[in-house]
Formats: C-alpha cells, sequence, structure tokens
C-alpha cells in the first residue's frame, strides 16, 4: 500500500525545518573567486562552435559586464558548485539572466510574460541556483546603468521578494492551479506602479496583437521570387556551403527527417502542409554564438511561410554543480523537455534531432524574437523594479510546476531573511562579474595585439 501523499501545511513544515541545516543567512556569502580563471572557463567550450563565430561572441561579451553575465553562464554555475543548497530540486533554466525572459502570443490570442531561454535547463537542481543567478543579473543590470551599489542592492532584495511572495500564493492553489497558472501581460499592467514600463508593456501588447513581436532586425528577411527564399545578412545570417567542412554543414533532409520522428501525429500531419524551402545559419543570443544554428524557410502551397529554427544543444553548464546531474540522452531533448515542464504555453513545433554525420544533437522550434526589450532601457527610465519583479514572479510559477512551492515556501517563510541573504550575494557577484568582464577585456586585446605582432 502507498504511503498517504503528505498536506501543504506538512510540506510547510518540511521547508521551514531545512532552515536549521541550511540556514537561510547562509546563501549571503559566496567563496572567495580569485583562483578560478573565468576566461578559461569560458573557453571550454570554443572547440564545439563555428571558429568564424567565437570572436563575435567575445565582442559580443565585453561590451559590459552586463553583457558578459549573460554570456558567462558556464562561470556562474562554476561558481555556485560550493554553494549551499537547500535540497529542494526543480526543473531549472539554468540561465535565469533578465534578458532571457520575453512575452509570448498563445494560439488563444492571450499575451503571456514567460521564462525564454531553455539552453541549459536540467531537472533535479535546487531552485536557488535559478533565483541567484536572477538576483545577481538585476544587481549588474542596475550598476551597468549607474545605480548606487545601495540601490543595486534593494533592486535584487525586491526581486527575491517576489518570487518569494508569487511562491507562497502559489502554495495555497492545487497541483492542477498550479500547472494552468499564467503570468498574463494585460493583468500585470494593474499590478505595475511605473508608468514608463506599463507604457512599453501596452505597445508590447500592441505590437503582439498586429502579429509584429515575432520580428526584429536579426529575424530572416523572405524574398520572393521564382523560388522563396532568405536574404542573407552577413555575418549574422548567411547560407552554408554544401561543400564546406564538417563544422560548416548540416544535412537538412536527414535532420529534417529525424526531427518528424518525433513529433505527435497531429503536429507531423500540419508540418506536412509545409515544404522546405530555403535553409541558411542564424547567429543568436550572447552565450549561444558560434553554436550551430540554423533557420529553415518552411513555405505552404499557397506561399504562406513558416521558419523553424535548428538549434545545437550543449551539455548543460549545471552539470558542473556535480551530484546525479549529469543528463544522458538528446541534449535537443533534453531542452524540449526542459521547457515543456517550465513553460506555461509551448511552441507546438517543439522537437529534437541530431545530425548523425558531425554528431551534434539539436532542438527545434518555430522561429521568434521573444524578447519584450532591452533591460538598459528599462533601467534609464527607472522600471527596473517593476520588470526584475515581474521576472521574479515567472521564476517562481515555473518552479512551482515541478518543484514542491510549498516546501520552498515554508524554507522562503514570511520575513525578508531569505531576500537580504540574495542581496548580499548578489552585490558581491556583481563585483566579481565587473573584474571577470575586466579579465575578458585584457584577454582578448592581448590576444588581439598578439595576432598583429605575429
Amino acid at each position: 500500500m502507498m504511503a498517504p501523499l503528505a498536506s501543504r501545511a506538512e510540506k510547510l513544515k518540511q521547508g521551514k525545518a531545512l532552515r536549521r541545516r541550511i540556514p537561510r543567512e547562509s546563501h549571503a556569502g559566496s567563496k572567495d573567486l580569485r583562483t578560478r580563471d573565468a576566461v578559461a572557463i569560458l573557453a571550454e567550450s570554443d572547440a564545439d562552435r563555428v571558429p568564424e563565430l567565437i570572436p563575435e561572441r567575445y565582442t559580443r561579451m565585453t561590451a559590459n559586464p552586463f553583457a558578459f553575465l549573460r554570456g558567462a553562464a558556464a562561470v556562474m554555475a562554476e561558481d555556485l558548485r560550493e554553494h549551499p543548497m537547500v535540497g529542494i530540486p526543480v526543473q531549472a533554466g539554468g540561465d535565469s539572466h533578465l534578458m532571457n525572459f520575453g512575452a509570448f502570443v498563445t494560439p488563444e490570442d492571450n499575451i503571456l510574460f514567460d521564462v525564454n531561454d531553455f539552453d541549459e535547463t536540467l531537472p533535479g537542481v535546487d531552485f536557488t541556483v535559478d533565483l541567484k543567478r536572477l538576483a545577481a543579473s538585476v544587481a549588474v543590470a542596475a550598476l551597468s546603468a549607474e545605480a548606487s551599489k545601495k540601490r543595486a542592492r534593494a533592486l535584487a532584495a525586491s526581486t527575491a521578494a517576489a518570487y518569494r511572495e508569487h511562491m507562497l500564493a502559489l502554495s495555497n492553489l492545487s497541483p492542477m492551479e498550479i500547472w494552468h497558472s499564467r503570468v498574463d501581460l494585460e493583468q500585470e499592467l494593474k499590478v505595475i506602479e511605473s508608468r514608463p514600463l506599463r507604457r512599453k508593456l501596452t505597445a508590447v501588447i500592441a505590437t503582439a496583437r498586429g502579429s509584429g513581436l515575432d520580428k526584429d532586425d536579426n529575424f530572416p528577411n523572405l524574398v520572393r521570387g521564382k523560388e522563396a527564399r532568405i536574404a542573407d545578412k552577413p555575418p549574422t545570417i548567411f547560407h552554408l556551403d554544401a561543400h564546406g567542412d564538417a563544422k560548416h554543414r548540416l544535412d537538412a533532409e536527414r535532420v529534417f527527417g529525424l526531427y518528424r520522428q518525433v513529433l505527435s501525429p497531429e503536429r507531423l500531419r500540419l508540418l506536412e502542409r509545409y515544404q522546405l524551402k530555403d535553409l541558411v545559419f542564424k547567429a543568436v543570443g550572447v552565450g549561444s554564438v558560434g553554436t550551430f544554428c540554423c533557420a529553415g524557410l518552411f513555405m505552404s502551397g499557397d506561399d504562406e511561410p513558416l521558419f523553424l529554427q535548428v538549434k545545437q544543444a550543449q551539455r548543460s553548464v549545471l552539470e558542473r554543480l556535480g551530484g546525479e546531474l549529469a543528463y544522458n540522452g538528446n541534449e535537443g531533448q533534453r531542452v524540449v523537455e526542459g521547457q515543456r515542464m517550465m513553460q506555461s504555453a509551448n511552441d507546438i513545433f517543439l522537437g529534437w534531432t541530431e545530425d548523425i554525420d558531425t554528431g551534434r544533437q539539436f532542438y527545434v522550434r518555430v522561429l521568434k524574437n521573444r524578447r519584450l526589450g532591452g533591460v538598459s532601457d528599462l533601467a534609464e527610465t527607472e522600471s527596473l523594479e517593476d520588470y526584475a519583479r515581474l521576472c521574479g514572479r515567472t521564476l517562481a510559477r515555473a518552479h512551482a510546476r515541478s518543484g514542491d512551492p510549498a516546501s520552498i515556501a515554508g524554507y522562503l517563510g514570511k520575513s525578508s531573511a531569505m531576500d537580504d541573504a540574495l542581496a548580499t550575494f548578489a552585490l558581491s557577484y556583481a563585483a566579481q562579474t565587473v573584474i571577470d568582464h575586466a579579465a575578458l577585456v585584457k584577454a582578448k586585446g592581448a590576444a588581439v595585439d598578439a595576432k598583429a605582432a605575429g
């Protein structure tokens, strides 16, 4: 006979009891990071990237400490390896940077706000890992916008509080209610105090209603003619050389053939109403620059386009945390499973595949620009706090789908103890990020000088 499931009240007590083993204040500390080499950690993944795009990756990361942090998920995962873990696992996003949240339009025409990046997602990870990365990114964003350290710390604390408060609210819902909970962007307008952010969100909603949210300057341009094709826009969008070496080649027919095998029958039936017409390489993100990523143009019989992204999935940086976190299987499948677990409304074309000749593994999704907007703009308009709190609530909702919200709420409590600890950590990590950014700038500058001298 199976043991009865614990009640919410019992789980709250269990979470609270964990404070004796891992005090909330212990999350404020950070180990001495002077002995580790952030630049070397970043370089570990270069061997598996397209060589010509590696300089572009570092160019983007050297822009400022905020851009550096966005591309340095591996560095932060390494740094968190010896941090205190509460012992409440969730499906972690792995890269809960402020820029990895965004707006979505669902098939029902609802406009949602949700987690937007799952390249590093992994199950069984302590909930504090994502929360610390989010808090750190808030502090770095604030300092990059020339806010004071006091203000940056306060913003990180406010973000943690938003997560804590929303997790407590979710803990009072049934599992089914939690699963179906969403962060509706139009509803969020009612609780956001910042007028600039309300105006920005209103504009996003209006754009989405007009079907304009999907495109930006880096979205492929469709050229219609005798045969539809994608316009080249080097160095970020360009056609592959069919006769190039393995690092510059993709067997599209085979890759999409394997992808079709993992689609459910109704989604496969929908895809069959389109035909692949063109394929280009498309550089993406900051940390992802140089990984193999393509955009495929599919057309219906009436010349209606569908763009699908095929993006390389590497091992999650969260495996650096150790323990039993190694994922065995197709890395693209890992990304898809994580996205389905965390997001409230999923892309119907999510799937995974591989290129057997090169050994690369991929996930497939509809190609969209889902980012809400530049965080620097939000900070400049004094909207960062409301935006960061929105991200905190969103992360809580995503964690509650796979984790135990009552246990997390019990550990976090109703006081600001955890908020303060995370704020202290965030400010300390922001200072370290400035040091690491400077080290990367110096290293890349030295490399350029050496190349010129040679």
